[in-house]
């Protein structure tokens, strides 16, 4: 299991410097006051107008960072940092946020598969690593048999997880450029502040991008210890 442990050790630590860039980035650029005096929710207000949506509401929520669409309740939810300031990363945040509202209205095939699978991740992600760590205590202790099995079916659980955050990139790279697309046609930033808030969404795109390949890893991982075990 050492491998396992170094591999985990890897990806923790590239995901820490990511999101510590992400969350440097986000501040600096929070200083960055926008020039037409636009709030988080009224740039999300707007771009919602802009392209059709009145069916969609911009709410508030607690905590930093915790920006999200909800396709099931219709709400874009602005963190407290985004919804009511007035700089470059809240324009940037909030524009990707809509960004997801809009695939939604349009049926974005990308955000309909993940949409798809979310039930289903949403249980596999509770019992894969239970059902890996089990089985290969039962190939240990029990039988090579039963154990191949049950860690056969745990491995099949995290590659739907592995799955999932593939499908999320498209997604989230998607939301950033209509996101960057309507803040430039609109003209709603300087040239400096359009810089600064490409630069917070390409960084916030790398989460997504260090989860995956991460995710990847470490189904790699599993699976040689499957076929190790053969």
């Amino acid at each position: 299991m050492m491998g396992y442990y170094i591999i985990a050790g890897l990806i923790f630590l590239v995901s820490m410097f990511v999101s510590n860039r992400l969350k440097s980035k986000f501040k600096k650029y929070s200083k960055v006051h926008l020039q037409n005096g636009m709030s988080g929710k009224e740039i999300a207000e707007k771009m919602l107008r802009d392209n059709g949506i009145n069916d969609v509401k911009v709410i508030s929520t607690p905590g930093m960072l915790s920006d999200h669409y909800n396709p099931s309740k219709k709400t874009v939810n602005l963190s407290e940092g985004v919804y009511s300031q007035r700089n470059a990363a809240a324009a940037a945040v909030a524009a990707h946020e809509c960004g997801h509202a809009v695939q939604h209205a349009k049926a974005y095939s990308w955000l309909q598969m993940r949409s798809k699978l979310v039930p289903v991740v949403s249980v596999a992600s509770k019992f894969s690593q239970w059902a890996i760590f089990g089985g290969l205590i039962l190939m240990t202790m029990v039988g090579v048999g039963v154990g191949k099995t049950v860690l056969l079916i745990g491995i099949i659980m995290y590659a739907a997880g592995t799955l999932f955050s593939f499908i999320t990139l498209p997604v989230e790279y998607d939301a950033s450029k209509r996101a960057l697309v309507w803040l430039e046609t609109e003209n709603m930033l300087t040239n400096a502040e359009h810089d600064a808030a490409e630069d917070s969404l390409k960084w916030a795109a790398r989460t997504y991008v260090v989860a995956a390949v991460g995710s990847l890893a470490t189904l790699l991982y599993f699976v040689s210890l499957y076929m190790g075990r053969d």
